[in-house]
């Protein structure tokens, strides 16, 4: 229903910044909660923020104080600003929507396809 496109990715020294875009289409964003998503080879995926349709946001321990989450819902983009950035934060970044199922204890998940970050001197 809803496709999910990221950009934004790059090679970026330690402490520097880098600010991740996530664009929708093909359903009505507002119902969703959005998320951002970080995995590197041989390892789980892991949550790094999300934020509600409401606009209320969490974040991953490792990341508080230097990552920001945002959505726009009349651009139907969400963004990941990523301040003071560390070479433990390379990973490839996916963003993610959820809404509920209607009728059904569950809910619908679409990812997109990840944009690599860097941070190396």
């Amino acid at each position: 229903q809803v496709q999910l496109v990221e950009s934004g990715g790059g090679l970026v020294q330690p402490g520097g910044s880098l600010r991740l875009s996530c664009a929708a289409s093909g359903s009505i964003f507002s119902r969703y909660a959005l998320g951002w998503y970080r995995q590197v080879p041989g390892k789980q995926r892991d949550l790094v923020a999300a934020i509600t349709t409401g606009g209320s946001t969490n974040y991953a321990d490792s990341v508080k104080g230097r990552f920001t989450i945002s959505r726009d819902n009349a651009k139907k983009l969400v963004y990941l600003q990523m301040n003071s950035l560390k070479p433990e934060d390379t990973a490839v970044y996916y963003c993610n929507a959820r809404t509920s199922v209607p009728g059904a204890e569950t809910y619908l998940e679409v990812w997109g396809q990840g944009t690599l970050v860097t941070v190396s001197s």
